[in-house]
């Protein structure tokens, strides 16, 4: 969906998203998520996910400052190219269960969210 060999997310509280102009579009996958592009370009701009209602899925590119992100869990490594890889510190050939989310969100309040190094 991406057209590339990175597809980054950045879990957002849904209180604190907001869709403040225009009405995005439904595309790419049509089950369980949710995907939400630019009525112009058809650029993916954020994920809904049924049963995670707790959380919007955005891509962080699409922040007008996205420097600092680092990816900090990448998912679906088992279907990655050989040369793709990221300093994520948690890694998972498939998504984890949900079971691990807690931990995993516990983590990140810890390590997480610190600016890639030059």
């Amino acid at each position: 969906m991406s057209a590339s060999a990175f597809s980054l997310s950045l879990a957002i509280p849904t209180p604190g998203f907001e869709i403040i102009a225009g009405e995005p579009v439904l595309g790419g996958l049509h089950g369980d998520s949710h995907h939400y592009c630019c009525p112009h370009c058809k650029s993916w701009m954020f994920t809904r996910t049924e049963g995670m209602d707790e959380f919007v899925n955005i891509r962080p590119t699409m922040l007008d400052r996205h420097e600092w992100f680092v990816p900090f869990i990448e998912t679906w490594t088992d279907e990655k190219l050989p040369w793709a890889t990221t300093p994520a510190p948690h890694s998972f050939g498939k998504l984890p269960d949900f079971a691990a989310f807690p931990a995993l969100i516990q983590a990140f309040a810890k390590e997480g969210a610190r600016p890639a190094k030059a």
